[in-house]
């Protein structure tokens, strides 16, 4: 704007209206910053774009120039031999607290000391149950440890009669700062204090029994109820019952988590169950009715004259319970029978005999080639596995 006798257009560079909020001027300049600052843009045209935006945002940030530059008035041209920047290092008295605030939306240095009383961890203990136990529900008591609140000193750190005083370090305002000199002026970081480590307050007197930790380590034993249908990898959660935090701090959770153990005759699927059972040639053909061991007790199977193997039986309701978020069970699924017919290998003369005169009665002496069926018998499940037509 020089030799021009115009004022530099303040609003205009940040793009806001004259009436904008000291909010809107913020964001404007955030936006702003983000793109023209030399990290991100390392255009030379860019730089000087940066400064100047930087440079109008600690115009209109403060209350009194703003006033000036709508009385008409540039506060940068006064006494200006550099360009209409004001002159020197147009960073001069611009604090770093705004420019961590146009890139991080915070200013640097505001964290203030920690509490020592913080929050517990969560916990988590594997419970191995049957398939018996996760259809049925258990209720187990539990050896845990955990860290519990220190006895002597109730989650103060403390021994008795003593307290806390102001660290010295940091003046109690648990971080220390370091001021370095970069092309933005005067860097100013912090970090957490080393003697008070952030707390602010150092303990006079640390109890013996925690070290000032306000906690120990302790085996403990805790009740849990598992309700009937869980399966395996399910959680319970029971409340307050994992890590009391730093200080005394209030305790997590503690989660117990099912490992449910294989089985030597069903196998899961959900609420459902499977097994096999092996039947012989002669009772497939005949038919029976044959006692089956279920998690309920005996339950009687019925076989049909001529079952053949690969065929499922189902017994309705003789699943696992269904497990429902509330906990509670909501019905039960089935449990599926699969046949296994079981042929001969070892025949004694007489068996051999009968069998061939069985034979000769049903006229099966010979193979037969089976037909290309296509209704979804055998010959089809075979063709449809060989992906054939």
């Amino acid at each position: 704007m020089e030799g021009t006798g115009l004022a530099r257009d303040y609003y205009g560079i940040l793009g806001v209206r004259r009436d904008a909020s000291a909010e809107e001027i913020k964001r404007a300049y955030r936006k702003k910053a983000r793109e023209l600052h030399p990290d991100v843009n390392p255009d030379p045209e860019a730089q000087q774009q940066f400064k100047e935006v930087s440079a109008v945002y600690e115009v209109l940030s403060d209350p009194r120039k703003r006033q000036v530059v709508d009385l008409g008035g540039d506060p940068l041209s006064s006494g200006s031999s550099s360009g209409g920047m004001g002159g020197g290092d147009p960073f001069t008295g611009f604090g770093l607290g705004d420019i961590m605030d146009a890139f991080f939306g915070t200013a640097a240095g505001t964290r203030g000391p920690r509490s020592r009383v913080q929050a517990g961890a969560d916990a988590l203990i594997k419970l191995p149950l049957t398939l018996e136990e996760c259809a049925g529900g258990v209720h187990r008591e539990l050896a845990v440890e955990t860290a519990v609140l220190c006895g002597r000193c109730e989650g103060s750190g403390s021994t008795a009669g003593t307290g806390t005083s102001t660290c010295e370090t940091c003046s109690g305002r648990g971080e220390i700062q370091t001021v370095q000199r970069s092309f933005l002026g005067q860097v100013v970081s912090s970090r957490p204090c080393p003697t008070c480590r952030g707390f602010g307050e150092v303990i006079v007197e640390p109890c013996q029994q925690c070290g000032g930790d306000g906690r120990v380590r302790a085996r403990r034993t805790v009740s849990v109820r598992i309700p009937a249908g869980v399966a395996d990898g399910m959680r319970i959660r029971l409340g307050g019952q994992g890590e009391v935090g730093p200080g005394g701090g209030p305790a997590g959770d503690l989660y117990v988590e099912v490992e449910e153990l294989p089985h030597e005759s069903f196998r899961r699927d959900g609420a459902d169950l499977h097994c096999v059972v092996k039947v012989p040639m002669t009772t497939a053909a005949l038919g029976a009715v044959l006692p089956l061991a279920t998690l309920d007790g005996t339950e009687e199977l019925r076989l049909e004259a001529g079952s053949q193997s690969g065929t499922v039986l189902r017994l309705t309701g003789g699943g696992m319970p269904r497990l429902r978020s509330t906990g509670r069970t909501d019905g039960r699924g089935d449990l599926y029978v699969h046949l296994d017919v079981q042929t001969p290998t070892k025949l004694d003369v007489r068996q051999t005999e009968l069998l061939r005169q069985l034979a000769e009665l049903r006229g099966e002496e010979q193979p037969v080639l089976a037909a290309n069926d296509r209704a979804g018998g055998l010959f089809s499940r075979l063709r449809d596995s060989l992906g054939g037509r």
